[in-house]
């Protein structure tokens, strides 16, 4: 209802003068800015995420199986909050510049460098972050390429580097562009990045339309544009794999080739500068902060806060997780195309950015309370006040649209493996569908079901443009604090609340890398190891 209404918006909003004023002055700047952003991203996450996938996949050298699951961990760093970091590194007064100047005698204009609050420095910061979407998508089509057509190109002639080129990279592009679709996705519903760096795009506009200049409808019309935008996004990525064909037998997976002396620590290198740039450096920043700011931890706001962020965490995971159950449970049972049709509508959520669905939900609550005051005041002359719109009703309405597709995905992909046949003898025995889900599927369902809940959850916790705009008043989380607190250029008091939420994303990041060890050990067994050299 809210992807709806907010095209609804945009094509029969009535009044565009504000849209219109703003496609004189800004909209081209807002276009430009995200192109180039999009551009850049996309060559950032392409070259990080595929040369990494391809190097701990096929080649084995020192740290590889470290490094395999460890260039995942970017994903637990939002991306707002390595923003704070590297500009609190590599600002002016940051020990970077600082530490130049003491080195050769340098004052303010001696020198230059490069400003990190800048479309570059989004571009940079955005891709160590997201690179690892293309990395875990195209690592898993690697290590299911057969090992017979990469055998076939070694033996007409071709090197490891020719194999990779002319071969495994053409079998791997529909993952390479899903991966980088997603990242895109994620970058144009950045807003707390851009913002801080000072980059105008359609998420800053619509902040600045709705708070600037006091026009919520305005502000709606800009989010149907960027909806737009995503949804070209959708229809690209499966544009691109219309032809796709996958080979459902088991092929023998490819034999690594070891890698010797020079070129064994080069890979090793190109390997470890992505998790050291994108997870390491900003982790030692939030602890510096968090041990420098140590009293913080002591202090009952800041773990007031964090009961805020984990409490609405949990509700919101909850419900989240029981609406997926519900629907993913009633998509098994009754599987007919207009069931199909609606589970799969009702996941198109994560791709829309939580500042669209904010904006379209507050004008649908908001309008639902006019109606409600309305009727309240007419039958029992009683003004109720607002029941939906700035309250946690709204909040969690919004989560719940944001990432029902996490949670349905989760369960689905557990419900895929129990067969059908038991439903059908428990069927037989004269159980209901209901007990059957309590007593058969919930039981098998209990790794689903938990993985789900710590993913919605984390999510939750790190989102940013939603909960600033549907929160309560005086309602704070982990997430509102550290964009508060960088906004005031305190980044030293960011460190703490920042540091809790990259902790709790750790744990979804160590899922995701315990399946993908197992899965590629459960292909190494079917084979016989022996490395070839390269």
């Amino acid at each position: 209802m809210v992807i709806v209404w907010s095209l609804l918006e945009l094509l029969f909003g009535g009044d565009f003068s504000t849209l219109s004023h703003l496609w004189q002055t800004v909209i081209p700047e807002y276009v430009r800015h995200s192109l180039l952003l999009m551009a850049g991203v996309t060559v950032g996450v392409i070259v990080l995420g595929v040369s990494t996938a391809w190097l701990t996949t096929s080649c084995r050298f020192p740290g590889q199986r470290f490094l395999s699951w460890a260039l995942l961990l970017p994903l637990a760093m939002p991306a707002y909050i390595t923003a704070y970091t590297y500009t609190g590194m590599l600002d002016y007064g940051g020990p970077v510049q600082q530490s130049l100047r003491e080195w050769f005698g340098w004052s303010y204009g001696d020198y230059w460098f490069p400003q990190i609050r800048s479309l570059g420095g989004a571009i940079a910061v955005l891709s160590l972050v997201l690179f690892p979407y293309v990395y875990l998508i195209t690592r898993a089509t690697f290590i299911q390429q057969s090992a017979t057509t990469l055998e076939a190109g070694r033996s007409l002639g071709l090197t490891p580097w020719q194999c990779f080129l002319r071969i495994a990279l053409p079998l791997a592009r529909p993952a390479i562009v899903t991966g980088t679709t997603l990242a895109l996705m994620e970058t144009l519903a950045d807003y707390g990045t851009v913002q801080y760096f000072g980059v105008t795009t359609f998420t800053t506009g619509i902040f600045r339309t709705w708070y600037g200049l006091g026009d919520l409808y305005g502000a709606l019309q800009l989010a149907g544009l960027l909806l737009l935008a995503v949804i070209t996004l959708i229809l690209i990525e499966r544009w691109s794999r219309r032809q796709a064909r996958y080979d459902q037998r088991n092929p023998r997976p490819a034999t690594p080739f070891e890698l010797r002396g020079g070129k064994a620590w080069l890979a090793s290198v190109v390997c470890w500068l992505p998790l050291i740039f994108g997870f390491i450096l900003p982790a030692m920043q939030l602890a510096s902060w968090s041990i420098e700011r140590w009293q913080v931890w002591t202090d009952p706001t800041f773990w007031n806060l964090t009961w805020n962020s984990f409490s609405l965490a949990m509700v919101a995971a909850l419900l989240v997780v029981l609406v997926a159950l519900w629907l993913a449970y009633g998509r098994r049972q009754l599987p007919n195309r207009w069931i199909r049709t609606s589970v799969a509508f009702a996941g198109l959520g994560y791709a829309i950015p939580g500042l669209v669905i904010a904006v379209g939900l507050l004008v649908l609550l908001t309008a639902a309370d006019h109606v409600i005051i309305d009727i309240s005041k007419a039958w029992f002359d009683w003004n109720p006040g607002l029941l939906l719109s700035g309250t946690l009703f709204a909040l969690l309405f919004a989560y719940a649209v944001r990432f029902l597709s996490v949670a349905l995905q989760t369960l689905q992909a557990g419900l895929a493996e129990i067969r059908p046949s038991m439903d059908e003898a428990a069927r037989i025995h004269g159980y209901k569908p209901l007990q059957v889900l309590r007593m058969i599927h919930l039981p098998l369902l209990r790794p689903s079901v938990l993985t789900a809940l710590i993913l919605v959850g984390v999510d939750v916790l790190k989102e940013l443009p939603a909960t600033l705009v549907l929160r309560p008043f005086d309602f704070n989380t982990l997430a509102v604090r550290a964009y508060e607190m960088a906004g005031d250029e305190r980044l030293a008091d960011a460190g703490p609340p920042a540091l809790m939420m990259v902790m709790v994303g750790l744990i979804p990041v160590i899922l995701l890398s315990r399946a993908m060890l197992k899965s590629q050990q459960n292909a190494l067994k079917e084979q016989d190891f022996v490395p070839v050299t390269a």
